[in-house]
């Protein structure tokens, strides 16, 4: 992933208000049970801190997250980056609320460069991971 290409923009309509998706993507147990199942703990207050680990195949990557805004039922956002390794970037989750239907639209932007020489952090395999946590996880964990 890098700074001169596009964000990663993931797009999904729920059937469901506002108020449940937004506690599917900050309370920590729903959080377990769709997006990373070892988060120590997520507070959606601006400052908050977290980091964890994730095992691949070729190394562990150690998360790195600090939320930097929060506007309740509406917008959330996190630093992320790992520990030891170059490249940083923010994750946006944003929702917009129609009747009973919420729209979650998340963007990653990349503010440092990644390493190339890592698979993982090709920007194909952030497109593929994000479609996968929001379009299969989040949406068979809110159905």
């Amino acid at each position: 992933m890098k700074t001169s290409e596009p964000p990663v923009i993931v797009s999904q309509s729920f059937k469901q208000p506002a108020a449940v998706v937004w506690k599917a993507i900050t309370d920590v147990t729903q959080m377990r049970a769709w997006f990373f199942d070892n988060i120590p703990d997520f507070n959606p207050k601006v400052g908050f801190k977290t980091e964890f680990n994730v095992k691949a195949l070729s190394r562990d990557f150690l998360h790195l997250w600090t939320v930097t805004e929060v506007i309740p039922h509406k917008k959330l956002v996190y630093n992320w980056k790992y520990q030891d390794l170059a490249g940083d970037s923010f994750v946006t989750f944003e929702l917009s609320a129609e009747n009973n239907e919420t729209t979650l639209t998340l963007t990653t932007t990349v503010i440092e460069d990644f390493p190339d020489e890592i698979p993982e952090f090709a920007h194909e395999s952030c497109v593929a991971g994000w479609n996968y946590f929001i379009k299969q996880q989040l949406v068979g964990f809110l159905k």
